[in-house]
């Protein structure tokens, strides 16, 4: 559709989701929101989608924060039930995608901007990014997974400097913390997403999506990390991928992961 907030395109296994409000530069709001969780699910059942990488239009923003305006007036319930559905819609929809999922931060990602490329993970940023959680700043704090994600990523030290000061981290500061894994020049940006992308699809599809639940399984309430590892360790060793992968090795070859 010519008026989607989300502009979809596919190369050779990558999926690349571009967020494209650049008159809001590209705040979040609760089409973008819909738009975005859709496209996520859908991704999870297309087999020629093997990575995904998303970003904003333009050069200034990634996601420049949540759309204000929507729910300047919400009342307590209302605030609650628009954290319950971010988180459950979008954000953990993200997080525990079975493809790896790239941020490419291009210029200012706050507020929910920063928690939508906190839920991926891996996060690449252009030199001019400026990463954020504003909140306090509103009266508010952050809702969209920002103090649980954030203090995962940096410590809990700094992400308590983020938050409660407010302030921007540039992108030198955010890979010096943690916060980014790869800073590269704007023009750059969108190659080294992909180069990472291509790094990630030349391994097994099922032990990409298995190591990802092994380490969300350590942050999980009540569950043993050590022990979700040595049972999603042990399913490997069922599936087709890990046949194809021992046989590529013991006969020299590159394997022909037929994701199963």
């Amino acid at each position: 559709m010519s008026d989607s907030l989300i502009h979809s395109s596919i190369n050779a296994g990558v999926l690349t989701l571009t967020i494209t409000r650049p008159e809001a530069l590209n705040a979040l709001n609760a089409a973008v929101i819909s738009e975005l969780a859709e496209a996520i699910e859908n991704a999870q059942t297309q087999p020629d989608i093997q990575v995904i990488i998303l970003t904003g239009s333009g050069e200034k923003a990634f996601v420049a924060g949540a759309d204000i305006k929507e729910f300047a007036n919400f009342n307590a319930k209302q605030g609650k039930q628009l954290a319950q559905h971010g988180q459950d819609h979008l954000f953990n929809r993200i997080e525990r995608s079975t493809k790896p999922v790239i941020a490419a931060i291009n210029g200012f990602a706050l507020g929910g901007g920063l928690e939508l490329a906190l839920a991926c993970h891996v996060r690449i940023a252009s030199e001019n990014a400026r990463m954020g959680l504003p909140e306090v700043s509103l009266g508010a704090i952050p809702g969209y997974g920002g103090t649980q994600r954030l203090p995962q990523v940096v410590g809990k030290g700094k992400a308590f400097e983020i938050i409660l000061t407010a302030g921007m981290v540039n992108a030198a500061d955010g890979l010096a913390c943690g916060l980014v894994n790869q800073v590269v020049p704007l023009e750059s940006l969108a190659e080294a997403a992909d180069n990472m992308a291509r790094k990630m699809m030349k391994n097994s599809p099922r032990a990409l999506q298995t190591a990802i639940q092994a380490v969300l399984a350590g942050y999980e309430e009540g569950i043993n990390g050590f022990e979700a590892e040595i049972s999603c360790f042990g399913a490997s060793f069922e599936t087709e991928d890990f046949k194809e992968g021992t046989r590529a090795f013991i006969e020299k070859r590159k394997p022909q992961f037929p994701g199963k």
